[in-house]
């Protein structure tokens, strides 16, 4: 048919537009998914087919396990013991105080309370990616979250046993924090003189407890949640700064600086975490006088921190390596000094790039807290091993059920901080993706 034909014609011409079809299934939705991700092609296809069997054959055992056969609530490990239940999650609600303090007296498990919660808001607040920061707010979570554990988690505060009064307390410490934070982000100098004056502070109540009537409560007595959260939270809040400087130095022109920066990097890095634990729980006393020796909880502390850090300098002189000198040079060229140079324009770009090293970094610390154990400090995963041989509780569910909830909380945990990571990750770098 021709030309003229067709424009002679109106019959042939669309007056209205065609309306938009759905595009295939196969091209997208969830049968694309499935095509793209599991069958994409034979090897995938096979290994899809075995983790799909894998799941029928574990995932009803494993509910029948934990859910459907399990024991909710029990006064001891009697009905647990019988033939045929699954976990015991009484066990778990018995226990879940101790798997918190540990040892720490009851009349006082408010103060760990306390101290949590506050950090809590602090890191949120800090860590908010649509936040206000600045040198304040690092100042408030850096210097302010230790700090206040070793001034309200050793006994600084009456004892109150009504549960309303804590209750009351627990909302003033929040709010108060809150406000704090919020306070401290306006006005930085406030912040950094009131934490600053915050060790004599804690110095003088410490040792004036009698006088004040506050009673104090050895760290022979910490354990737990809160242990394993505050060894975490020092390590990792040590290694960052700590682990810049070091990475700084090994690049330092100064032979000096350069060679005490390797000499700690390669020696802290050649030795087990282990190794280390056992050289800062025997050793330290050793360079110290008496009456000067490190607490027993501050030793594993001084340690974790360190080998934490040995391990961030190489990870963030990975990032500095990886910087274009066009960077240097650029900064050079508007005059920039070296301070300068580093915290405003190489230092923010070389930490994103090493964001997924980082955090794995945090993650394996967060982890290999359970080894602070070995020299005596009573994590979590001690409280567990420890509840789990109770002759009350004794059991091979019980155990199980144990090292389940153990497992959970550190996968709850290490798999927040790589959300957060990868979050963070995809902001910071939305600059460069083009």
């Amino acid at each position: 048919m021709t030309d003229e034909t067709v424009s002679s014609n109106p019959a042939y011409l669309r007056r209205e537009a065609a309306l938009a079809q759905a595009a295939p299934i196969t091209t997208s939705g969830p049968i694309a998914w499935v095509r793209a991700h599991l069958l994409s092609g034979w090897l995938s296809a096979i290994l899809s087919l075995i983790f799909v069997i894998f799941l029928v054959w574990a995932v009803p055992d494993l509910i029948r396990f934990f859910f459907i056969d399990a024991v909710w609530s029990a006064t001891d490990g009697t009905a647990c013991r019988a033939p045929g239940t699954g976990a015991c999650w009484a066990f778990i609600a018995r226990k879940i105080d101790f798997f918190r303090y540990g040892s720490y007296p009851s009349d006082f498990h408010w103060r760990v309370d306390l101290t949590l919660m506050i950090g809590a808001v602090l890191a949120a607040r800090l860590l908010w990616p649509s936040g206000k920061k600045g040198i304040a707010g690092l100042a408030v979570f850096i210097l302010g979250v230790p700090l206040l554990m070793f001034l309200l988690i050793p006994g600084v505060a009456a004892v109150l046993r009504d549960p309303a009064t804590e209750i009351t307390i627990l909302g003033i410490g929040v709010g108060l924090a809150a406000l704090l934070e919020a306070t401290a982000l306006s006005t930085g100098l406030v912040a950094l003189l009131f934490f600053a004056a915050y060790p004599v502070l804690v110095v003088i109540l410490l040792h004036g407890s009698v006088t004040f009537g506050l009673p104090m409560v050895d760290t022979n007595l910490w354990g737990g949640i809160f242990v394993s959260l505050l060894v975490a939270t020092i390590g990792i809040v040590v290694s960052l700064p700590v682990g810049v400087m070091l990475a700084l130095g090994r690049r330092s022109r100064l032979p000096i600086v350069r060679f005490f920066s390797v000499i700690f990097i390669e020696f802290v890095r050649g030795v087990p975490f282990i190794t280390v634990l056992f050289m800062a729980n025997t050793m330290l006393p050793l360079f110290v006088p008496e009456y000067l020796t490190p607490d027993r909880l501050l030793r594993p502390l001084i340690g974790v921190a360190l080998f934490a850090s040995a391990y961030m300098a190489e990870e963030i002189r990975g990032g500095l390596q990886a910087m274009p000198k066009g960077q240097y040079e650029g900064a050079m060229a508007l005059g920039l000094g070296y301070s300068q140079m580093m915290r405003l324009v190489v230092l923010p770009q070389a930490l994103t790039l090493v964001i997924p090293g980082i955090v794995n970094i945090f993650i394996g610390l967060f982890k290999d807290t359970t080894l602070v154990a070995i020299v005596g400090v009573f994590d979590f995963l001690r409280t567990v091993d420890t509840a789990r041989v109770d002759p009350a509780w004794s059991g091979p569910s019980i155990s199980a059920t144990g090292y389940a909830f153990a497992a959970l909380f550190y996968f709850v945990f290490c798999f927040g901080m790589s959300r957060y990571s990868l979050m963070m990750e995809r902001r910071l770098s939305a600059g460069r993706a083009h």
